[in-house]
């Protein structure tokens, strides 16, 4: 399964109840595309780095979704552009830089297996040479 994280950010002018409905409306839709909402990330209002059509502040939130094709993606991504509440968004796919991280992770548990077995050695042999 693929791994998307998708952050969005919404106007500020929507009252918490239409920030709660638009979550729910984009959670829904990619689920009926096929994607599992693994987590929803909150961060709620945030400032801008910098103004985005006279806005300084923004409604941060992050979908964290697994899907085995790009449909829920690619659906989400059409809505944001059509809809007037979305001024910026970001799709990532993440799986592969979590395969990155565990294939480094692996690479550094065998050589500090290897060093630490050449130390075990080194001792051994010192201790030999005590005899």
């Amino acid at each position: 399964m693929r791994q998307y994280e998708i952050a969005f950010i919404l106007v500020p002018t929507l009252s918490d109840d239409e920030v709660e409905q638009s979550i729910a409306t984009y959670r829904e839709v990619a689920e009926e595309k096929g994607a599992q909402v693994v987590k929803v990330d909150e961060w709620g209002k945030r400032r801008l780095a910098y103004p985005i059509n006279k806005h300084k502040e923004g409604i941060y939130t992050i979908f964290t979704l697994e899907e085995p094709e790009a449909e829920a993606v690619g659906e989400l991504e059409r809505r944001f552009k059509v809809t007037e509440s979305v001024i910026r968004f970001l799709s990532v796919r993440i799986d592969l830089d979590l395969k990155r991280m565990e294939k480094f992770k692996s690479r550094r548990e065998k050589r500090n297996a290897i060093l630490k077995g050449r130390s075990g050695k080194e001792k051994d042999q010192s201790e030999v040479a005590k005899d």
